[in-house]
């Protein structure tokens, strides 16, 4: 396989990596930036397009590698300025965003969630408990930073997504397809008696200071809450989501 030396940070090519850190960049290239060996790996062994990989210099190039995958070996200080991490592995790669819209009928919905850490988690614990995709609305963290990708722990490779431009319109074309929406929310039934969701649901989880936005609570056929039974007013969304996620999928 061959490979392509890149040493000034003003090449064209390692300038269009570094603006895969950004969101600008992202949206210019429609490619995202992940490092480290277990996310490059995930990303090898996903349904996304891997564009570019890119390795330091002091770095054995990976095995196995698809013949047509452009290789590129950087001096340190120029995988320093590419990298997001204090100690980088070496190993980063460009991937082209190809999201799968989810096909399935257990959905976690993510409304306005903006910390990137609970987004990253959330798909991570939605990967894990089974679900089959999530729904990010316009005001979420964007899954493409490198913060939420490290938090989903190469998860955002297994999960579908979607990106509806209109998150209560989405629901209502759920809602009409005949699924349960749970609006997750203080002032709603108690979590545990919940009745009549049936197999196929959407559980909304809303921004961390204000909750499920009024639109989209519009469209819920449910509004639960969990019970607060000491005294805290309220939990993390990343852990609120966990604990029904995994409730909800218990059953199956």
């Amino acid at each position: 396989m061959k490979e392509e030396l890149l040493t000034s940070l003003k090449n064209p090519r390692v300038q269009a990596f570094r603006s895969l850190k950004e969101r600008k960049g992202r949206l210019q290239h429609s490619a995202f930036w992940v490092e480290g060996d277990k996310m490059v790996s995930e990303a090898l062994a996903s349904g996304f397009p891997v564009e570019a990989l890119v390795v330091r210099e002091d770095r054995e190039t990976p095995e196995g590698l698809p013949e047509h995958l452009p290789v590129y070996r950087v001096p340190d200080r120029v995988f320093a300025a590419l990298s997001d991490t204090r100690t980088p592995q070496g190993i980063a790669a460009a991937v082209s965003m190809r999201p799968r819209a989810p096909e399935g009928n257990r959905l976690i919905v993510l409304d306005g969630v903006q910390d990137p850490g609970n987004v990253g988690t959330i798909l991570r614990t939605a990967d894990a408990a089974g679900l089959d995709g999530a729904i990010l609305g316009p005001d979420c963290a964007d899954v493409f930073s490198p913060k939420t990708l490290r938090a989903t722990m190469g998860s955002v490779f297994r999960m579908r997504l979607l990106f509806p431009p209109d998150l209560a319109a989405c629901l209502r074309e759920k809602r009409d397809a005949g699924f349960a929406i749970l609006s997750s929310q203080l002032d709603g039934e108690p979590f545990y008696g919940r009745k009549n969701v049936g197999e196929k649901w959407a559980l909304v989880i809303g921004n961390e200071g204000n909750g499920v936005s009024p639109r989209v609570q519009a469209e819920a056929t449910h509004r639960l809450r969990l019970p607060m039974r000491g005294g805290a007013e309220s939990l993390n969304a990343a852990i609120a989501a966990g604990i029904m996620m995994y409730d909800l999928t218990r059953e199956a």
